[in-house]
């Protein structure tokens, strides 16, 4: 069980806005149904809280209640037993400005009060180490289980562009956004490098990339040259 990457910090009023503006489909199919079969709960990965647990600022949090019931507070006591331990881990990694989530679950999903955590997964913002916005990249704890990350030639380029105008917007008024992303990034740096393996980048004019993780080199490369991984690894052999 993980944390989502990070969430941003709006103004209340512009959150709406936000919102419209970051609604394009991720794929053109519904990548939770090719997911979902391979996770024993039945749920996409990505709205199973006992694998991902949405994170928002407390200005969405106040927002989304605000709104919709489709959220609540995440409890920490919503899966299995075996999780306590977890679970106080994740509460304390968390920031003080703030908190998780949990959602009614995707049957009940109410899709235009998704939370920015949801609409960007699997997703980031990859912030290099001379501070530029460069593109996509994606959050590696959910390599294995995640089907986009398995095929990020099937993200649809409406979805990469709207991801990095709202991610220009947020950045243009949050300082402290940016630099969340900014040491996220540099965490996967130092991940990958330890793996001795590039990182795959979605760049933001359109084309993939490989980038090395120590010289921030980048090698435009065919999205065919990009690795499966889980199940999708053991179909491609």
């Amino acid at each position: 069980m993980s944390r989502f990457p990070f969430s941003i910090n709006p103004p209340l009023a512009d959150l709406r806005s936000l919102y419209n503006g970051f609604d394009a489909p991720l794929t053109a199919l519904d990548c939770g149904q090719k997911c979902a079969p391979h996770n024993p709960s039945g749920k996409p990965f990505c709205c199973d809280i006992c694998q991902a647990v949405p994170a928002a600022y407390r200005e969405e949090w106040r927002y989304l209640r605000a709104n919709t019931d489709l959220w609540h507070a995440w409890r920490g006591d919503e899966c299995v037993s075996g999780a306590k331990d977890e679970s106080i881990k994740l509460q304390a990694e968390t920031p003080k400005n703030m908190l998780l989530l949990a959602c009614l679950g995707p049957a009940r999903c109410q899709r235009s009060f998704r939370a920015l955590s949801c609409r960007q997964f699997p997703f980031f913002p990859y912030v290099t180490s001379d501070y530029r916005f460069l593109g996509l990249a994606y959050d590696w704890e959910f390599e294995k289980i995640c089907w986009v990350i398995s095929n990020l030639g099937m993200v649809t380029e409406a979805y990469r562009q709207q991801f990095v105008e709202t991610h220009d917007r947020l950045f243009a008024f949050s300082q402290e956004a940016f630099d969340s992303y900014y040491t996220h990034s540099e965490r996967m740096r130092e991940h990958f490098a330890s793996l001795r393996r590039r990182i795959p980048l979605l760049h933001r004019n359109g084309n993939f990339y490989l980038l090395s993780p120590a010289s921030e080199r980048l090698e435009k490369v065919p999205v065919e040259r990009l690795p499966p991984f889980g199940p999708d690894k053991e179909n491609s052999r």
